[in-house]
């Protein structure tokens, strides 16, 4: 089985690149690595890619990459997601650095591009606006939670970390809790996207930021139940909901099975389960999610 370690960027497509151009460097406080009229590509201040924008007739996000480990064989991957029915077809180059990927549909027909032993492609640089460490997860809407989470343990070595109830599932490839999240909806879609940044003080540093450019903070801060990160989110200029968080939950041991002990935690040790949104359970403070 082929094993995702970590997210590697998001598609993003958007109506109105130039918007989205200074809102990702002036705001989110990424760099831009490579532009053409239609696509740019931006990386943390760190030096990894994180997103890629792509000029279209909608707000969406269209695909995500993800790594693999460096030493796998790329005929190997291919035949693994052949057994598993897939088709993949593989390419050379497709976006800064990174030379070879392999890229296939998942079950709700979003593409996945697979990678390994990519280059950072900045250097270390000083940002301005928010400047996250990384993009840390995505969460889209899905018709059933369970098909899909299913599908990426199967495919990509993904293992569950929470549910809430039947309609929100929370998976990694990694120690942090969730690199992606499936929740219920009506329609296949993004729900929204995550940057981690440093500590409490630098989230708060970022609410300023969008203090200052007259963005709205639509929920939070607040500390969730699944995960226990700290959370702000707001709307992009496409109406596209992103979370900058702090402190995730880390499972450093899969052989324990549980995640690093912290004091805000209520179950010791806290290992994944299914949560109840009953009596505000899915929050341990700050305003709980609309029904």
């Amino acid at each position: 089985m082929v094993q995702a370690i970590r997210i590697g960027h998001l598609t993003l497509e958007t109506p109105d690149i130039e918007r989205q151009l200074d809102y990702y460097r002036n705001v989110v406080g990424l760099i831009l690595v490579e532009r053409t009229p239609k696509q740019a590509f931006f990386a943390t201040p760190l030096g990894q890619l994180a997103v890629e924008l792509r000029v279209s007739d909608r707000a969406a996000c269209s695909r995500i990459a993800l790594e693999v480990a460096p030493h796998l064989d790329p005929l190997d991957i291919m035949r693994d997601l052949e057994r598993l029915g897939l088709a993949p077809h593989r390419s050379r180059e497709p976006f800064p650095g990174v030379t070879d990927v392999i890229t296939f549909r998942d079950d709700k027909g979003a593409e996945i591009d697979l990678f390994m032993g990519g280059r950072f492609v900045s250097s270390n640089q000083d940002a301005i606006g928010a400047a996250p460490i990384k993009l840390g997860h995505v969460a889209f809407c899905v018709t059933s939670p369970q098909k899909t989470a299913d599908f990426f343990t199967r495919s990509l070595g993904f293992r569950v970390s929470d549910w809430i109830q039947d309609i929100f599932v929370f998976q990694r490839c990694n120690p942090d809790h969730h690199t992606l999240n499936f929740v219920k909806g009506e329609r296949e879609e993004l729900a929204h996207f995550a940057f981690e940044l440093k500590d409490f003080a630098h989230l708060q540093a970022a609410c300023d930021t969008l203090g200052r450019h007259r963005i709205t903070i639509a929920r939070g801060p607040l500390r969730h139940g699944p995960g226990h990160n700290i959370a702000v989110y707001h709307l992009t200029p496409d109406g596209l909901t992103m979370e900058f968080f702090v402190e995730m939950d880390r499972m450093s041991n899969e052989e324990l099975g549980y995640f690093d002990p912290k004091p805000w935690h209520r179950d010791f040790p806290q290992r994944p389960k299914t949560w109840d949104r009953k009596d505000n359970g899915t929050v341990i403070w700050g305003v709980r999610p609309p029904r």
